[in-house]
This record gives structure tokens, sequence and C-alpha cells, in this order.
């Protein structure tokens, strides 16, 4: 075992201390199992002594013998109930606390981490590798406990019936030990490819699942199978290079413990023959030497197990252990913002290696409407995220009122932000829980006073069942304009000091987004509010218009100034009313 499985293996046995009262009654369990097993070679062995012959068996005490040994089995099957029991509850336990931190884990995850990594791997480590690490835990548990017990045990008996055959047993047996860890060293590294393969897999398919429609409309089937079959042989390659390898474990140890096994029988017929021992003895001695051998192989196969599931454990501790947002316990909280905002010198760059914005300098008044402009890729959204702390600066600060923004909660902050994307983000439940997301405890004719000046009112009154209409991951079958519309309708609800409007109106038809506007204008009153648009018509009475390219902002002023100047946001406008 590697150093770093070790520290991996006494990190999940921490999270099993809170449930060592169910380790404990395991173990005592597993020690009453083993030492009723061993006492059946014993009444075995006796009884076999009391059949003397033809005519000479001794039936009373056979019948007491019998009867010893029901009670004994059935001693072994309550015991091995229990500590199955007690092992089921602390996996699952254990299980459920890991899951529960990664999933917490999660959330505090900066969206530099998540951009870099594929939903489908994530759920990969949270799902499948989890379940995998269970399935080795508990084996450990369930096997390695009544192993130890029984090869003490057997040990100890068979040392007390004969001294010289036991030193042949233990001589042989550490053979399976030495065959087991060859294996189990070469079992680790396919299992940990094997779960690296099978998080990519899973990504696969939920990119195919999740973009189906765009997957269809560009005949991307027969090429998204083939990225699918290429991961696939990868997959059904390495888990059968993980499977062979580990399989080759348990044969292997059964081969020495056979051979165990024969020498055992030819050293004790020996004795027999001498009259060293009875037939009886002999019988109890062999199933003592199986009874040692066998729990090898036990621990043969926990320890292949275990390399799976260390193997799976150390990929969701690398999820626990991704460095979180940096911490903000320090930095102070506000109740309602001003909206004054001041970005001084400020560069960002989401690689090193690519330059994006550099030396932005903004100060926007309270209750000011700033629209930003661009070709795709200038650095609209970027600038967006900066101000919703999704990423800080490289150099210089984004203030509000006055504070830089990395010195307020990002909570407190967000707060104080409104935002309606292009892309919209509907959760599984009713259209009443997701407007609701915008302000908890509301009442209904809030809901339905928001929902009627976003003019979604109409739309969900038509719905199965209104607002408790259910809906699917990402909207079910509600169209885009319609998402976008319950998205509207969340903004109103909240109504917060500042607001952030990304394309919100870009897939509402021409009527009602001029209603919107409207609406827009009328809640945008005294409010300090960033507008990211395309459509240049509609920004025409922003405050300042601010025209950026290749990560600069080359212009900025009205809408009739810019005109005057004659310059990039000039052509810009002129280009979308061109034939």
């Amino acid at each position: 075992m590697t150093k770093d499985s070790k520290k991996t293996l006494i990190r999940v046995l921490k999270y099993t201390m809170p449930y060592r009262a169910f380790l404990i009654v395991s173990i005592v369990m597993a020690v009453f199992q083993s030492v009723l097993a061993l006492l059946l070679p014993v009444l075995t062995g006796d009884a076999v002594d009391l059949l003397l012959g033809r005519g000479l068996t001794d039936w009373d005490s056979l019948k007491v013998i019998m009867t010893e040994m029901i009670m004994v089995t059935l001693g072994q099957a309550v015991c091995s109930f229990l500590m199955n029991t007690c092992n089921n509850h602390l996996t699952y336990s254990t299980v459920r606390d890991i899951r529960k931190d990664a999933m917490k884990h999660i959330g505090k995850l900066p969206l530099s981490y998540l951009d870099r990594h594929p939903a489908g791997e994530l759920v990969s480590r949270m799902i499948a590798d989890v379940d995998q690490f269970a399935d080795g835990l508990l084996m450990g548990f369930t096997q390695f406990f009544t192993a130890v017990v029984t090869i003490a045990g057997t040990l100890i008996l068979m040392i007390t019936i004969s001294p010289l055959i036991t030193a042949v047993v233990v001589l042989l047996t550490p053979l399976s030990f030495t065959v087991a860890s060859f294996i189990a060293k070469r079992t680790y590294r396919y299992f940990k490819e094997q779960s690296e393969v099978r998080g990519k897999q899973t990504a696969i398919i939920n990119e195919m699942l999740s973009q189906e429609k765009t997957v269809k409309a560009f005949a991307y089937e027969k090429r998204a199978l083939e990225r699918f079959d290429e991961n696939n042989k990868k997959l059904s390659s390495v888990s059968l290079q993980a499977i062979f390898a580990s399989s080759l474990t348990n044969p292997s140890t059964r081969f020495v413990n056979n051979m165990v096994y024969a020498a055992v029988a030819f050293a004790g017929s020996a004795a027999v023959i001498r009259g060293r021992f009875t037939v009886g003895k002999l019988t109890a001695f062999l199933s003592y030497s199986t009874q040692y051998t066998k729990p090898f192989n036990e621990i043969s196969g926990v320890v292949t197990e275990l390399q799976n599931a260390i193997a799976c454990a150390e990929r969701i501790f690398e999820l626990i252990d991704a460095p979180e947002e940096t911490s903000d316990n320090d930095a102070m909280e506000i109740d309602t913002a001003e909206g004054a905002v001041n970005i001084e010198h400020m560069s960002f760059s989401y690689s090193k290696e690519k330059k994006l914005l550099e030396d932005v300098n903004i100060n926007v008044k309270p209750g000011e409407h700033i629209a930003i402009v661009g070709p795709t890729g200038c650095g609209k959204t970027t600038l967006i995220n900066l101000l919703m702390r999704f990423y800080d600066p490289d150099e210089g600060f984004i203030r509000l009122d006055g504070t830089p923004t990395t010195g307020i909660k990002r909570s407190s902050l967000r707060r104080n932000i409104g935002m309606v994307l292009q892309d919209t983000y509907l959760k599984p439940g009713t259209i009443r829980d997701n407007i609701l997301m915008g302000k908890n405890g509301a009442s209904e004719e809030e809901m339905i006073e928001a929902a009627k000046k976003a003019h979604s009112h109409s739309f969900i009154k038509q719905l199965s069942d209104g607002y408790d209409t259910v809906i699917g991951e990402d909207g079910g079958m509600l169209s885009q304009g319609q998402k976008q519309l319950i998205c509207i309708t969340r903004l109103m609800l909240a109504l917060p000091p500042m607001l952030i409007l990304d394309e919100a109106t870009s897939s509402i038809d021409t009527r009602t987004e001029m209603r919107i506007q409207k609406a827009f204008g009328s809640m945008m009153e005294g409010r300090t509010s960033f507008i990211v648009a395309h459509r240049l018509s509609t920004i025409k009475e922003a405050d300042c218009i601010l025209v950026m390219k290749d990560g600069n902002i080359i212009e900025q002023g009205r809408h009739d100034d810019l005109l005057k100047h004659d310059g990039f946001y000039s052509r810009l406008y002129k280009s979308q009313f061109e034939v």
C-alpha cells in the first residue's frame, strides 16, 4: 500500500468515528461468530469418534452433540445478522457523510474550478465513485474482523491438537499474503485509471443528454456516438485489466491453501496410522486448517476491493480538498447599497497565457443606467462576473459605495444585485417555487403582481395547474422565452437596489419585449443598472454606454454623443440597420 493510500485509509477511518458504537458491536459479534465457528469442528470430531463401528454408535451422546451443533449454528446466524446490520449502518452512514461534505464543498468552490471540470465528471465522483467505495468498505468491515479472529482462534486450537502439524500450516500460509500483495500493488493503478475513465464517460453522457436538441439539430449523433464508443472501448479495456488482475488473487491464494490442506492431510494421516491421532481429531484438524487458510483468501479479496475503494475515495477526497473560494468571514455586511460603482485600473484574465481585461476604469453614480456593448468575446460577460464577485480582479479594484468588493461578503453583495442572464436557470419543481427563489416568504399577491409586470402571468394561468404547474429540469417543456419570463418575474419580485440584465430579453418576441422594456424602465428608476445588449436600439436611453473591444473600453458616452463621434459604436449601431 502506497503512502497516499495509507493517508486515504486513515481519513476514511476518521469518518467512521462518529459511528464507533456500531463498529464495536460489529467487532464483538465477529468475535462471537468466529468462536462459535471454531466450536463446530470440535463437535464434528467428537461426533466422528462416537461412530465406533456397526452397532457400536453411542446414539445418546450423538444426539446431545447434534443439539449443540444446531444451537451453535443458530448462534452464528444471529451474530452474523447483527454484525452485517451494524456494518451496513456504519458503511452507509460514512458514505452519506462523505457525500454531504462533498456537496457542501461544491457550493464553496470557485467558478474557476467548476469551469475546468465537466459536470458529468463531478457527478461521477459523487455517485459512481462513492458507490464503489461503499462496496469496498462494506466488504472490508464484514470480512476483515471475522477473518482476523478466525485466524487467531484456529491457530490456538491447532496448537493444542498438534504443534508440529500447526508449524507446517503456519510456514506455508504466508505464501498467500505474498501472492495477494504482489497482485494488489498492480491492481490499484488499474482501478484508479478505471475511475478516471468512468468519470469521462459520465461527462460525455451528461453533455449529450443536456444538449440533446443541439446534437439533433446539427446531426451530431454519429460523432457523439464515435466519442462515446472511443471512451467506452477505453473503459472496457481498463476495466478488463483491473478485473483480470484482481481476479488472479482468489485462485492464486486458493492454490496455496490447497497445498496447505494436502500437507495437513498427509501429516495427519501419518499420525493416525501411528496412533497419535484419532480420526475425529484429524477431521477437526482438517476443518481448522481450512478455517485457518480461508480467511487469508477473504483478506486477499478484501485487499483487492480496498484497492478499488481507496482509488475511488482518493477521487472524492480530491474534490473535497479542492481549494475553496477565498474566505470572506472578516468582510463587511451591507444592508442596502446606494449603487455607486468605481472600477480602478482593473485587469483580469482566465489564464495567464491569454490577456482579457486590461486597465479598465469606470465611474458609475448611484441610480445610473450603464449599457455595455461590443462584439462577442470582448469581455462584457466577464465584467459582469467580476461585478458579482464570481471572480476577483487580478489587479486593481472594484469599489461599491467606496468599499472594495473584496472587502464585502459575497452573499451580502449578491443580495444587493438582481441578475437576469441570457442563459436561464429553473430548478425542478413548481413555477411558484422558481419565482419565490427571488424572495422567500413573498405573498401570493406580490408574486402575481410581479408576474403581471413581467408579462408572464397570462401564459402561467394557461398552464394545467397555473403557478403550481410542475416543471422538470431546466424548465421542461417551456419555451426559451417562457423560461426567460419566469426569470424576469423572479427579479421583479426581488427588486434589489442594483440590477444586471445580460441579454435579459434575447428569447422574447418583439411585442412582449417592448412591454417588458417599459416595466424594466420603471423598475430601474433610482437603481444602478448594468445592461448588456446586442440590440443597440434597446439602450438609447442609457446614461452611459461602455463600448468594449478586445478587453478594453474604447469609447464611452451617451447614445447621441457616440453617434456624432462616428467611431466604433456608430459603425456597430448602423450595421444593425443595413440591408
